[in-house]
Order: structure tokens, then C-alpha cells, then sequence
């Protein structure tokens, strides 16, 4: 029986468990134990931000240069199990004219491609988002598809404030995931399914716990409700944390803790896999988290790592924009991923990042 109270055909749910097989099987793939998802879908905007911190001009060659640098780091990339693209990069060709989702395709991993068109305002709820990008939403997924994109990611953001966030903030993000995923799902791409509560404040981890805890039971009932199937989704949330400007923030134990806790009150055991955003955190804070969690152990889904910055601030500096310095970046940038890597099987040591990259 459908959520609606109606009965699927024998031809219906068969078709559907034909296609779910498939998206299962990448979701897992996504998720595997050891690999974790390399964020690299930063907005033309934002990544002018970090190459000015570097003093690098925001080109097109530039940014592809970047990006190529990492895709063809052949050590980091054994622990990459996808990469999440930004619209100007899934289209893009290296210097030698490969394409790039070809070159990610050859070290193993899956390309994804990154779907909302960012954040609006949302009405009547000062202080609060929405994330934009349903419109024609499904037309793009076709034409990603083409161009090899088996996931994509979709990303919505909470803030914790005064008197925020409102239940309005909370179903209006939640529906719009909901939308995405099923529309992802009809077109045969595994949806991440992002919920981001911010860290940005100065609340504690209880307050995060409270918050997060709301935000994913809504956001189950919402995908329930556009009928996602759980077993080809990839949850990407954030950690049970304390805000950057709480000036008591939770240890690494405490976090770890509190978000094992507040996923099993949460997230049913269909879901294949957990990947975390880092979501502000230092790289090594970042790693140390996702290892303690998967020490606890017992856990009915994999957790990995969706990283962005925790993965590319290090490589990023290394590399500053010079050729003579791709080596040395590729070098560092397998170091992080390893460090993750390592993290996600709950085998991570602080001393091993005191050894050289």
C-alpha cells in the first residue's frame, strides 16, 4: 500500500525495485566503509573567496587547474568514493582535453553534481532561508545524467538564534529536500539529502542536539511523504556540536556521543549511509569526530565523511596556484583523504597526523 492508501500494480512496484537496486547500489558505493565524498562544488563565488586568501585569480583555467590537481591525485583518490561538482566543472576538459568527470570516472570514484541554486530569503521569517532550484529541476537531472552524474547533493541551512529556527524554516527546507530527492530518484541519480543546521552561533551542543533532533524528524516524514525511497539515499548532516562562539565548546567524546544518539533517534536503518559535513570545523577536529563515532561501533548504517574544506585547505595552500606545486599539493591532499579514510573504519590515530604527508 502507497503512503496515500492506494495499491501499487505488481508491474509498478517491480519496475520501482528494478531502479531502486541500482540506485542502492551507488548509494553504498557512495558510502563504501573506508571512502568518503570529496565536497569540491564550491560556487564561483565562494571559490574566489579561497583563492584570494591564496592570492590566486578566479579563473576558469584556474579553477580547473585546481580541481584537476586533486582528481588526478591518484593516492588521495583511493579514498575518495565520489566527488560532488559544481555546474561549471562536470562540463569541463583538462589541459589535455579529458573530460574531467573521465578522469574522476578512472580513479574509482562516481561523479555527483551539486543541483540548488543557493539561498533566498524567506518571507516573513526574518533571519531565515530557503533554498532555491526546483524549477526545471528535473529537465537538469536528465542532462546531468547524460554527462555521468550518478548522485547529486542539495543542500538546505538552519540557523540557531533568537527565536530561531521556526517551524515555518524547518517544513519549508525539509518539503524542498523532499521535492529534490524524489525528482533525483525519478531520474535514476541518488539524492543527498543535506539538512544543515549551522554551527555559527554561540549555542551549546544541547541546544544543536534539540535542534538537529527536530529538523531530521522532519525531514523523514517529508521524504515519506513524496514516497523516497530510503535505500537510495545518502544522508548528508551535520555533528551534535557546540557553536563557534560558545566559549565552552564540547570535546571530541561528547560530540560523538550526542550525534551517534541523535542519528538512532532519528535516521531509520534503510538509509545505506551517513556522510558528515564538516561544516566550519578545523580538518584535524573534522577527523577526530568521524573517528570516535565509528569507535562506538554498532551502528545500522556507515558513516563517512562529505568534506569541503576539511579536505582542500591544506592542498589548497600548497598548491597557491603554481604548477611546480602540484606534487607537493597532491601530497598533502592524499594525506587528508587517508586521515578520512582512516576515520571512517574508526582507525584514525592524532599521532599519525604528526607524520609527514
Amino acid at each position: 500500500m502507497t503512503p496515500n492508501g492506494s495499491f501499487r500494480t505488481k508491474s509498478d512496484t517491480w519496475e520501482r525495485a528494478m531502479n531502486l537496486a541500482e540506485l542502492n547500489k551507488v548509494a553504498e558505493a557512495m558510502t563504501a566503509p573506508g571512502k568518503g565524498i570529496l565536497a569540491a562544488d564550491e560556487s564561483t563565488g565562494t571559490i574566489k573567496k579561497r583563492f584570494d586568501a591564496i592570492s590566486v585569480e578566479c579563473t576558469e583555467d584556474n579553477r580547473r587547474d585546481y580541481r584537476e590537481m586533486m582528481f588526478r591525485a591518484a593516492e588521495g583518490m583511493k579514498h575518495i568514493s565520489g566527488v560532488i561538482l559544481y555546474d561549471e566543472t562536470i562540463w569541463q576538459k583538462a589541459k589535455d582535453g579529458t573530460p574531467l568527470v573521465d578522469i574522476i570516472k578512472k580513479a574509482g570514484s562516481i561523479p555527483g553534481i551539486k543541483v540548488d541554486e543557493g539561498t533566498k530569503p524567506l518571507p516573513e521569517c526574518p533571519g531565515e532561508l530557503i533554498t532555491v532550484g526546483l524549477d526545471k529541476l528535473a529537465d537538469r537531472l536528465t542532462k546531468y545524467y547524460d554527462q555521468s552524474a550518478r548522485f547529486a547533493k542539495w543542500r538546505a541551512v538552519i540557523d540557531i538564534g533568537g527565536g530561531i529556527p521556526t517551524a515555518t524554516a524547518i517544513h519549508t527546507n525539509t518539503h524542498a529536500l523532499a521535492r529534490y530527492a524524489a525528482l533525483c530518484q525519478a531520474a535514476q541519480i541518488v539524492p543527498i539529502v543535506e539538512p544543515e543546521v549551522l554551527m555559527d552561533g554561540d549555542h551549546d551542543i544541547d541546544r544543536c542536539f534539540e535542534v538537529t533532533t527536530a529538523v531530521l524528524k522532519a525531514q523523514f516524514e517529508e521524504l515519506y511523504r513524496q514516497r523516497v525511497a530510503l535505500e537510495g539515499i545518502v544522508l548528508k548532516p551535520n555533528m551534535a556540536i557546540s557553536g563557534k562562539k560558545n566559549g565552552k565548546r564540547a570535546g571530541v567524546e561528547e560530540v560523538a556521543e550526542k550525534t551517534v544518539r541523535m542519528l538512532k533517534n532519528c535516521v531509520p536503518g534503510a538509509v545505506p549511509g551517513i556522510a558528515f559535513l564538516s561544516g566550519g570545523q578545523s580538518d584535524e577536529e573534522a577527523t577526530a569526530h568521524l573517528d570516535t563515532m565509528n569507535k562506538i561501533g554498532n551502528l545500522p548504517w556507515n558513516l563517512t565523511f562529505s568534506y569541503g574544506r576539511a579536505l582542500q585547505h591544506a592542498p589548497q595552500k600548497a598548491w597557491s596556484g603554481k604548477s611546480e606545486n602540484v606534487a607537493a599539493a597532491q601530497r598533502v591532499f592524499a594525506h587528508r583523504a587517508r586521515m578520512n579514510g582512516l576515520a571512517a573504519l574508526g582507525q584514525w590515530k592524532q599521532d599519525l597526523e604528526k607524520k609527514a604527508a
